[in-house]
């Protein structure tokens, strides 16, 4: 008899194991489909996202006589890699990388100090008027560009600025991003009131808790604040269109603009635009690998914020 209840006991404790074993397989099984079905659906937007950017690289290696072929050759042949010879030897693509190099780091500068600062005063400091205030500077983000372009150009005009580099960065330096400001103020406002209680005890004063303990703390938005930055600048185009005039001044994307031709003067050498647009997306590449878990951080951090 005890044998036997022995063995009962043994088949009810495998009986058991296989019971606890099917939810797991179940919760992997529902896990794959889950993930199957997850990359089914984002695969065409991606394709979709991608083709544009295979479209460029592509032509930039085409003979001028395979780019508008029917039907399209997706796959240049011949590889024509001398296109971005003659694309770098049309334009001065490294003082054209220079300019674009000191303009975004100029900017970047200037974003960082001055939103950090508005957004320290508006999450931290008391004063009457405060939220009034806030509630303005957010109602400017409702206001396209294309409303304050023409006061903005003339005022700079009177100045006798155009054709400088003023224009295109003295605004970081005078004025903060609303957006960049109600991120950065979100943020510090998660961050306890007792860190900077702490800091008065021990004489500190109001630059010294944003330099020493906000600054700090806030590395993932400044991080984010940093990418966007670069991109909008280095991708600018329209503001250097309206504000410089000689060519030695130029960014990146007005040189870009050269190669577009009318077709009194031979046509656009699309070849050559292709391979030149190439050439000045790879820092963004470059940036967004690079930075990829910082903006991914970022993207949660103004999820969490928001």
């Amino acid at each position: 008899m005890c044998a036997l209840n022995s063995v009962s006991m043994e088949r009810q404790e495998d009986v058991g194991k296989v019971k606890a074993r099917r939810p797991r397989l179940n919760r992997r099984r529902r896990e794959i489909v889950r993930r199957a079905v997850v990359t089914l659906l984002i695969l065409p937007g991606a394709i979709f996202v991608l083709l544009p950017f295979w479209w460029m690289i592509s032509t930039s290696l085409k003979d001028p006589r395979y780019i508008w072929i029917i039907p399209p050759q997706w796959i240049p042949n011949p590889v024509q890699w001398v296109n971005y010879v003659e694309a770098i030897q049309r334009r001065p693509i490294l003082l054209l990388a220079k300019n674009t190099a000191f303009i975004t780091f100029v900017n970047i500068v200037g974003n960082l100090l001055t939103s950090t600062l508005v957004a320290y005063g508006f999450g931290r400091l008391r004063f009457r008027g405060r939220d009034i205030l806030f509630t303005v500077m957010l109602a400017t983000m409702m206001l396209p560009g294309q409303v304050t372009l023409i006061p903005v150009f003339i005022l700079f005009t009177r100045l006798g600025l155009m054709n400088t580099y003023w224009p295109l960065t003295i605004g970081s330096y005078i004025g903060a991003s609303p957006f960049q400001v109600f991120m950065l103020r979100q943020f510090i406002m998660t961050i306890p009131l007792e860190l900077d209680d702490a800091a008065r005890i021990d004489g500190c004063g109001s630059l010294r808790i944003y330099w020493n303990i906000i600054l700090p703390l806030v590395k993932p938005a400044l991080a984010l604040i940093t990418i966007f930055t670069f991109f909008g600048n280095w991708n600018d185009f329209f503001w250097p269109l309206i504000v410089l005039n000689d060519m030695d001044k130029y960014t990146l994307s007005l040189g870009l603009h050269q190669f577009v031709r009318t077709e009194q003067y031979g046509g656009t050498d699309y070849h050559l635009m292709m391979a030149y647009a190439t050439l000045i997306m790879l820092p963004c590449v470059i940036v967004f690998f690079v930075t990829q878990k910082y903006m991914i951080r970022g993207v949660v951090l103004r999820a969490s914020v928001g």
